[in-house]
């Protein structure tokens, strides 16, 4: 009794599978691929900007040198001028004699006082008396204040980080002579980044924002066009890459970059679809009739689309046929 109906079972089941496998079966597609442009790229930092002296002198001592991490402000090195320690003499020398000179016309000025009081000088002498006392004050003013000039020179002998960063170059050693606004040392700061040249004729391919792989093979991360410069310098246009965690142990060091410059349309399989015998490469693809037929092709480049590893095929294919597991022919 069971025998007729297992038939049509049996039946049922291979029109599944068979419905099953070429639901599942993998055709050639036609896809458009990204053009890469590979270029090396500098580690710069992003603000280079150097320490300078403020004040002529000798540099008596360097705390920092290359490689060293420095805040902003923080003292890097110490330039002295004997002449403002020989003028710093001079000026108290100067207040000290026009205080004793205000001493002695305050002296002068209580006599005056009571002179007047006992009607033996006149108001006028006092009046005298009086502005000396005042102009001598104001000497004295007008001369710490040029202490005050003299003081801040010399404070300005210290050297001061102009922003955080890091110690790029100390062109100078301890007993140079320098005067106002010699370099002291290079600061690097404001973050590191990749500067590229890329030749002019890929100029209107590169799209601010646009990612972009860093590195070697099997090494690469992503990064991101961040800047791309109007001002073409030697047929090259100038762009930043900005990276995260970028490796900044060595400024202007070489990284290969790898560019979006374009696109195009290719035939793409996926890479378990390829089999090389002979020397020769082929793809297995359904024939008109559903036979396995073997087609010679010329690979291409090897990419990841939608997580499947794939490869390009130059030549043999068109797009659009059905491929065959190559264990089944």
């Amino acid at each position: 009794m069971r025998q007729p109906i297992l038939g049509p079972m049996i039946g049922l089941c291979l029109v599944l599978t068979s419905f099953s496998q070429t639901a599942a079966a993998e055709t050639a597609r036609a896809v458009t691929l990204t053009e890469w442009k590979s270029v090396f790229g500098r580690v710069e930092a992003r603000d280079m900007i150097p320490a300078r002296s403020r004040i002529g002198g000798v540099v008596v001592e360097i705390t920092v040198e290359e490689g060293d991490s420095v805040a902003k402000d923080a003292v890097i090195a110490t330039i002295r001028d004997e002449k403002l320690a020989l003028q710093l003499d001079a000026v108290q020398a100067q207040i000290d004699a026009l205080g004793s000179q205000l001493d002695n016309a305050r002296a002068e000025l209580k006599r005056g006082e009571d002179l007047l009081e006992r009607g033996v000088t006149t108001a006028q002498r006092l009046d005298a008396l009086r502005t000396q006392v005042e102009v001598l004050e104001n000497q004295i003013d007008a001369t710490r204040a040029e202490k005050s000039v003299v003081e801040q020179q010399a404070a300005e002998g210290a050297v001061l980080a102009p922003l955080a960063g890091k110690v790029l170059d100390v062109p100078l050693t301890s007993g140079t002579v320098i005067m106002p606004g010699e370099v002291v040392a290079q600061i690097g700061g404001g973050g590191f980044f990749l500067r590229l040249a890329v030749p002019e004729r890929h100029a209107a391919h590169l799209a601010e924002g646009a990612e972009i792989m860093v590195g070697e093979n099997g090494a690469e991360t992503t990064g991101r066009l961040a800047k791309v410069y109007p001002n073409i310098e030697n047929g090259r246009v100038i762009a930043d890459v900005e990276i995260p965690n970028l490796n900044s142990d060595f400024v202007n060091a070489r990284v290969l970059v790898r560019l979006p410059i374009g696109t195009r349309e290719a035939v793409v399989v996926p890479e378990s679809a390829l089999t090389t015998r002979m020397g020769l490469d082929f793809v297995t693809v359904a024939g008109p009739d559903g036979t396995p037929v073997r087609r010679t092709v010329v690979p291409g480049a090897r990419s990841m689309q939608d997580g499947v590893a794939v490869v390009e095929i130059l030549s043999g294919l068109s797009g659009g046929e059905t491929l065959v597991d190559p264990t089944d022919d």
